[in-house]
């Protein structure tokens, strides 16, 4: 199924819009969440995972399992440098995933782990993440739901024209993607 990452959801204070969407599919093992993203920017400068990936040039993926309190946020930089946790909310209960989880989420990327400074012009770029169902259903194996609760997002908040999509609107004053009040639902084939 692919998803368009496309509502500005602060077209006032933030109007930019790059072109961004993201093919999910899944086997039994693992889902597959192939990002294409176009826009007139782009920005890498946290190389290592865990840093601050949202300030670059990013996608992100946040689910949640039904009859669940807590998320799951996935966020990675057009480099491949990820941000991984389980929370309650963006400040409450907040379990980074530790190294040797975030070694198990593959990613191929078009562009390599290099520091790349902030660049004007026409870019075009992916991610392709590969996230072991077992990350997100830790508690429910072997057999695993047959929805999630999610919205995707492209980001980027250091950039020079700062910008903040989603998949599902957000119907709040300020840019906040940890907001599970308003994930859609995808199916999981």
């Amino acid at each position: 199924m692919i998803y368009a990452v496309d509502q500005v959801n602060w077209p006032a204070e933030f109007p930019e819009k790059p072109e961004a969407k993201v093919e999910v599919s899944n086997d039994h093992e693992n889902l597959y969440l192939h990002y294409s993203v176009r826009g007139a920017q782009l920005r890498a400068v946290t190389t290592e995972d865990q840093g601050p990936v949202w300030e670059d040039s990013c996608v992100e993926f946040f689910c949640q399992v039904p009859g669940d309190d807590h998320y799951m946020n996935f966020e990675c930089n057009c480099i491949g440098a990820m941000v991984a946790s389980r929370r309650l909310s963006r400040s409450e209960d907040v379990r980074p995933l530790p190294a040797d989880e975030m070694a198990l989420i593959q990613r191929r990327c078009t562009y390599p782990r290099q520091t790349i400074e902030e660049r004007d012009g026409w870019f075009e770029w992916e991610v392709e993440l590969q996230i072991p169902l077992s990350l997100i259903f830790r508690d429910r194996q072997p057999v695993f739901p047959q929805t999630l609760r999610a919205n995707f997002y492209k980001c980027g908040d250091k950039t020079q024209k700062p910008h903040f999509l989603s998949w599902q609107p957000i119907p709040l004053p300020k840019p906040d993607f940890h907001c599970p009040q308003f994930f859609g639902e995808i199916v999981l084939e």
